[in-house]
């Protein structure tokens, strides 16, 4: 479709902490943009909520002057737009009622850990234990997937429980809500989800891409409340009367690590890491369902079309990365915006024996320990300030270096694939990653080269490819032909005996912040 008029592909990225409405052209350059940060609640220690009413309304903005400023700047974008892709954070879990259109209990946002005493009760009661389900959905029994955040409002909000019972409620992941209310809502609005982010829920059976029906009757979740799930790319449905966007198809769909995994261009034996609130390694295992033994999740990469393949994948998450950073700005007041922390952390050459583990919701992959909180070990009276913020920086790329080295035992080296040099390249994308300190520190510990594209913000790029693929915008030969021309290249500079002491420290911080979940308040 690259002749004639020119032709546009728009991108919904709902965020943990923002929205954003980008606009591609062919060329998979940006002409217009918006975006809108909404609130996060935190109603207890550990909780953490959404408003879904202002999610959408966040999108309906967004959308809106995203449009503004492309028609404004010339692009014919009403005539132009073709497709839209939508890509959202992954196991945030809401449902509202089908008769009213409003939600019935604010969003249980992904990092939330109420759901840490159903866990447990589940591991005690299934004969499987943790790993209960894991054969079928390749997800250990944990507060992060949303199964769990589901099974909560059941059981301890009556309104759901009401909605459940008389047949009332809908079910969702954010994308869910989003495409239910765009499609038409209470008029018609289509409940559907894709794969990838029904691979999150720990209620989709990986071989079969469908609700695993013992998985719904061992934990008594009605059928009838769950979404019809689609593939990553193909026509869902039109955009309703009433937004900007009207009568354009929405024909993509991804969980934002699958969608960056997409704008990667990440095939078999590639992975990428994308440094966000937290952060998420993917590595592409093919058609292969790879099992990990080393603390790891077995998920869908993408399957772009209802014939199409499926890529499956191993991922680590991480749930605190950026949001530290956030932490040290808005609860400590080191640095007054995310931007400044780069410059701090240069003032001085190491943490100077500082080892800090944000471990303020437990810990993900692979140590799975939501008894966990955070800790910052080894001060004296000679830390300071720059000491913190660099050992901030170098937690985030420890803990992706844990994930790298899980990954690298269970994939082994048929799994993977090496540049010339016999390196495993690992592609990074996401808003952190314009801090070239934060890149250097990541290249060091890992002892490998770390590529960041031209182009950091692969998520909505991804969920445009994915959508602009199934209107026969682009052709999968174009959205993985290689682009490492435009990229920045950091080769590590740590030498290996440093590197290893770095990595026993760090593991000795790590122990350190297991059990204590239960300190006196």
């Amino acid at each position: 479709m690259s002749g004639g008029e020119p032709v546009y592909v728009g991108s919904i990225d709902q965020g943990t902490s923002s929205t954003r409405f980008l606009i591609y052209d062919h060329s998979a350059h940006i002409v217009g943009s918006h975006q809108v940060e909404f609130t996060q609640f935190y109603p207890d220690a550990g909780w953490v909520e959404h408003d879904p009413m202002e999610i959408l309304e966040s999108v309906r903005t967004c959308i809106a002057k995203a449009m503004d400023k492309a028609t404004a700047d010339g692009h014919n974008v009403d005539k132009g737009l073709k497709a839209i892709g939508l890509t959202n954070q992954r196991e945030t879990t809401l449902l509202w009622s089908k008769s009213t259109g409003y939600p019935l209990h604010n969003a249980i946002v992904w990092m939330d850990v109420r759901t840490s005493s159903i866990c447990r009760k589940l591991e005690k009661d299934l004969p499987g234990g943790r790993t209960h389900f894991v054969e079928t959905c390749g997800l250990p029994i944990s507060t992060y997937f949303s199964a769990t955040k589901l099974l909560w409002l059941m059981e301890n909000v009556d309104a759901v429980k009401e909605a459940v019972n008389s047949g009332d409620a809908l079910f969702g992941t954010i994308d869910t809500w989003l495409i239910w209310n765009l499609t038409g809502g209470l008029n018609g609005g289509l409940h559907v989800t894709d794969v990838s982010n029904a691979s999150r829920t720990m209620l989709m059976n990986l071989k079969t891409l469908d609700w695993d029906q013992p998985t719904l009757k061992t934990l008594r979740i009605p059928a009838e409340i769950l979404p019809r799930i689609v593939s990553n790319s193909e026509f869902i449905g039109k955009i309703c009367s009433g937004w900007a966007v009207a009568g354009v198809p929405i024909s993509g769909c991804l969980g934002d690590q699958h969608a960056a995994m997409l704008g990667q261009a990440c095939q078999r034996g590639e992975a990428k890491s994308t440094y966000g609130t937290g952060a998420f390694i993917l590595l592409n295992t093919g058609e292969e369902i790879t099992q990990s033994t080393h603390g790891l999740l077995t998920t869908l990469a993408f399957k772009l079309g209802a014939e199409a393949p499926t890529n499956y994948a191993l991922e680590g998450s991480i749930a605190i990365a950026g949001a530290a950073v956030q932490w040290l700005r808005d609860s400590l007041g080191i640095i007054h915006s995310a931007g400044e922390i780069e410059a701090l952390a240069s003032e001085v050459e190491s943490t100077g024996g500082v080892y800090f583990v944000p471990a303020f919701n437990g810990l993900f992959a692979p140590w799975w320990r939501d008894d966990a909180r955070g800790v910052c070990i080894g001060i004296t009276r000679f830390t300071s300030k720059a000491h913190i913020a660099r050992a901030v920086l170098e937690s985030m790329c420890f803990q992706v270096k844990d994930v790298l080295d899980s990954m690298h035992k269970d994939a082994g080296e048929k799994g993977e694939v090496k540049n010339d040099k016999g390196e495993f390249v690992l592609r990074v994308d996401g808003g952190a990653t314009v801090n070239n300190l934060l890149m250097q520190i990541q290249a060091n510990l890992l002892g490998s080269p770390v590529v960041r594209p031209a182009d950091i913000e692969t998520t909505a790029l991804g969920a445009a490819y994915a959508a602009g693929l199934a209107v026969g915008v682009w052709t999968e030969d174009e959205i993985f032909a290689e682009k490492a021309e435009r990229a920045t290249i950091f080769n590590p500079g740590l030498d290996e005996e440093s590197r290893k002491k770095k990595l026993e420290s760090w593991y000795k911080a790590v122990t350190r912040t297991f059990d204590l979940a239960d300190l006196s308040l």
